[in-house]
């Protein structure tokens, strides 16, 4: 869900990188920075890369149900090695949608308990939405201050940077935390029909949840995401001759463009409500008069509410027919639910946005207005008490472009820092900014 900042707050935002944070080994820490945070985070940069070219290789495509299956793997014995409670869980809850595979990856769950009594939920992704052999158009490199490679930034660096962020507390010894519950799923890219139970049950008695999706190459903090969702029409008409008797039959092709033109005008942008019809099919042969047809759309709202109401009026609208002997039903699909930002968000993301600025020097934007995208973030925050902050991840660009998906270099030591200092400003409230 990568934002596209102007031109010039992307000069801005380099120049405060450039000078607020040099290469690894070079760089003093600023001076309102954790010297020992700071060093730790510098440090767990060089491993973090290891790790990150290594999950990068494994294909893991959301379909490719070995490449999820062993990505699981990869990820649980890391988790393990760092001492955490890890079980690999089967997607036995599956909500089955429109698209889901027959047989959906499964999920990474590690609890890490600490002495103290903060509840702190880190989730990931570990599917992309490349094709097996596609990795090798697109391997691992590093170009300058980017780091390019298949589902590098959606969201391989997600996962990479939740396993190091734990390994930096553990050698700065910090575990004043009361209990980090870590899960990596490999279906968010099919709308996680397999993990989005599990992700609103963990979440529901946590104080903070941080998704680590990456928030564009400002880093931006999301507090509100749109919900996502498929309306299906299905036209039945009556098949016949197309040259010699059309009449005879019920042309469900001309019925299905009536309804697509009376639903143009449900869209309210302003709303954040939108509904655009994407993929349509109708007929058999070119001289048979079509006797079925179908439609789908992809549906953004920002409110549950809205999307109600949307099906409401659709059922509406499809009352009027072109032909009266056409059958038309409609349907509604949810993809993801809608996240409005909480008073607990933005109090979660103040802390951040002051860490960042006053530690590190290094400007954060927090947006509390959704854009279009939706994310498994969603699912955590339906019942939960936490706030529920996306966008954790590493400075990235280019989400399911092939040639063009990288992560900035320079961002993941802040992003390592920010991330460990969270965790120590939510489990030492005194100390909180």
């Amino acid at each position: 869900m990568p934002d596209r900042p102007s031109a010039r707050s992307l000069v801005s935002h380099c120049l405060w990188l450039a000078l607020a944070w040099t290469l690894p080994g070079h760089a003093q820490p600023p001076a309102q920075a954790q010297p020992a945070v700071y060093a730790a985070a510098q440090a767990e940069q060089t491993p973090m890369l290891a790790t990150l070219k290594n999950l990068v290789h494994i294909e893991s495509g959301s379909r490719d149900y070995g490449g999820v299956s062993y990505i699981a793997q990869v990820a649980a014995e890391r988790l393990k090695a760092l001492g955490g409670e890890v079980q690999i869980i089967p997607a036995s809850d599956v909500v089955r949608l429109e698209d889901t595979p027959e047989q959906v990856g499964p999920m990474v769950q590690a609890v890490f308990k600490g002495r103290g009594q903060s509840r702190i939920m880190m989730i990931a992704h570990m599917d992309t939405v490349y094709q097996r052999g596609d990795v090798d158009k697109q391997p691992f490199r590093i170009e300058g201050d980017r780091v390019y490679g298949l589902g590098v930034e959606d969201e391989k660096q997600g996962v990479a940077l939740v396993l190091h962020s734990i390994a930096m507390l553990q050698k700065l010894g910090y575990d004043s935390f009361g209990e980090i519950t870590v899960l990596f799923n490999s279906d968010e890219e099919i709308s996680s029909p397999g993990s989005r139970r599990l992700i609103s049950a963990l979440a529901r008695d946590q104080d903070a949840i941080f998704s680590f999706e990456s928030g564009g190459l400002q880093g931006t903090l999301h507090l509100a995401t749109s919900g996502i969702g498929a309306m299906f029409l299905d036209v039945q008409g009556k098949s016949s001759h197309a040259g010699a008797k059309p009449e005879a039959g019920v042309n469900a092709l001309y019925e299905l463009s009536h309804q697509l033109l009376q639903m143009r005008d449900l869209s309210q942008p302003d709303n954040g409500l939108k509904l655009n019809w994407t993929i349509a099919q109708a007929g058999t042969t070119r001289n048979v008069v079509p006797p079925h047809a179908q439609a789908q759309a992809d549906a953004r709202a920002l409110r549950a509410q809205d999307f109600q109401a949307l099906q409401d009026a659709v059922q509406e609208k499809i009352k009027n027919r072109l032909l009266s002997d056409s059958k038309v039903t409609a349907s509604f699909e949810l993809r993801r639910p809608p996240m409005q930002a909480s008073d607990a968000a933005r109090r979660i993301a103040a802390q951040a946005k002051a860490i960042y600025q006053d530690e590190l020097g290094i400007p954060l934007h927090v947006n509390d207005v959704a854009l279009g995208g939706g994310t498994d973030a969603a699912f955590a925050a339906l019942n939960t008490r936490g706030g529920v902050v996306e966008g954790m991840g590493v400075c990235g660009y280019g989400a399911h472009d092939m040639y063009g998906e990288y992560i900035l270099l320079d961002c993941i030591a802040p992003r390592l820092y920010l991330v460990a200092r969270m965790v120590m400003a939510l489990s030492e409230p005194a100390t909180a900014h």
